[in-house]
């Protein structure tokens, strides 16, 4: 069962939803596995890691700062004291909110998001339920700077399935993320990508970035009746709007 969509993206409004014929199976990332591995873990998974800040640099005090007072260098008396530069004020605190839904309201899209982790071989396994999205809970939370990663099925065996109509996408639609302390995250889609899970592009999905980024995975191509898997992944690339 081949040729079931074209390669290009489908212009909104020209096909409508659920007229993908049935009984074809969406494994999402199933064919990624290759592409994503390297030495048994998520490649380059070069996830962005986020500090506090930048790290506080030693500051040199000359031996007559010890007896004088913290004070006194900024009070003009004359002394090398550097004290008044050791206490910088802690950084806010980080949320350690989590997504718990997505919307995408130009698609239809209202879905609860399972947690994802990795398979024994390290690659990033599937959601369980046909109809329900799942985020990379080893990587980047939606909102914090880097990419993080949010996947679901095109399609089940007997129906469409959560991310049937990701193609549909066009930049300046809308992603909301729906996060466990109530908040929203809402993400403007910056453009999709096509590619064969033989060549996917890890260092672009999964690489670090500067700022808030959210990628959005499912299956696309051809159906290999073979394998029982799509021979592509479709990728919508987005950034983050507002909080």
């Amino acid at each position: 069962m081949s040729g079931r969509r074209a390669a290009a993206p489908s212009p909104r409004g020209t096909r409508r939803p659920g007229t993908r014929r049935p009984g074809r199976r969406g494994v999402v990332l199933a064919g990624v596995v290759a592409a994503v591995l390297v030495g048994g873990g998520i490649a380059g998974v070069a996830v962005a890691t986020t500090g506090s800040g930048p790290a506080e640099a030693p500051v040199a005090r000359s031996s007559a700062s010890a007896s004088t007072d913290p004070g006194a260098a900024a009070n003009g008396s004359g002394t090398d004291d550097t004290s008044g530069f050791q206490d910088p004020a802690a950084p806010a605190a980080r949320s350690t909110a989590t997504p718990v839904r997505v919307e995408i309201p130009a698609i239809g899209v209202s879905s609860g998001l399972e947690d994802l982790g990795r398979g024994a071989a390290g690659e990033l396994d599937p959601p369980k339920d046909w109809d329900s999205a799942g985020w990379f809970a080893d990587g980047i939370v939606p909102g914090q700077v880097g990419p993080a990663v949010i996947a679901g099925h095109v399609d089940s065996p007997t129906s469409a399935a959560v991310f049937y109509r990701l193609d549909e996408l066009v930049a300046g639609d809308q992603i909301h993320v729906g996060m466990s302390d109530g908040t929203t995250r809402t993400f403007t889609v910056e453009r999709s990508e096509r590619a064969a899970k033989s060549a996917f592009p890890t260092s672009d999905v999964y690489g670090s970035a500067p700022t808030p980024q959210l990628r959005l995975i499912t299956c696309d191509g051809t159906f290999d009746t073979a394998t029982g898997h799509y021979t592509d992944n479709l990728i919508v690339f987005a950034d983050l709007s507002s909080e």
